[in-house]
């Protein structure tokens, strides 16, 4: 499991767009977005987390480890 904190993260489309960034790379990985703190967790993934964050950061959220 590994944390990000994604700070332009705002709403509901922002929570898919997150999510279908690090599915496209980690198909099974379990995505959970909390707005409220800006954090996205990631789970069930073997990728390193560097990959994982630039995924997050070319959908448009810049994220960085938690």
């Amino acid at each position: 499991m590994v944390r990000f904190k994604v700070e332009k993260m705002g709403g509901g489309g922002c929570t898919k767009s997150v999510t279908r960034a690090v599915q496209a790379i980690e198909p099974n990985a379990g995505v959970e977005v909390d707005l409220g703190s800006k954090l996205v967790t990631v789970s069930g993934t073997m990728g390193p987390a560097d990959r994982i964050a630039r995924a997050i950061a070319e959908a448009g959220y810049p994220a960085e480890a938690a």
